[in-house]
């Protein structure tokens, strides 16, 4: 399943979303398409509402929506984590 998220920019914001996703949702793979936008996940129909959620808490909304300076803030973040990390 495709998740078309803003913020995304490299692959700090790239390890920061698979690592939380991977954890959240005990996921085998995470794909991100950093250029797009768009991370890929073999999950459940059942959790699209609830992976949307935890990219928001990264920093990560949905395309178009929820897309702040807070949120931006928050992103910028997670991206520093993940290049860390």
């Amino acid at each position: 399943m495709d998740f078309k998220v803003d913020n995304i920019r490299c692959g700090g914001c790239a390890n920061t979303i698979t690592k939380k996703i991977k954890e959240k949702f005990s996921v085998a793979s995470v794909d991100i398409d950093t250029e797009e936008g768009i991370v890929s996940i073999d999950i459940d129909d059942s959790s699209i509402d609830d992976v949307y959620e935890v990219l928001l808490s990264l920093g990560y909304p949905k395309t178009g929506e929820n897309n702040g300076v807070f949120t931006k803030a928050k992103s910028f973040t997670s991206c520093a984590i993940g290049k860390i990390s």
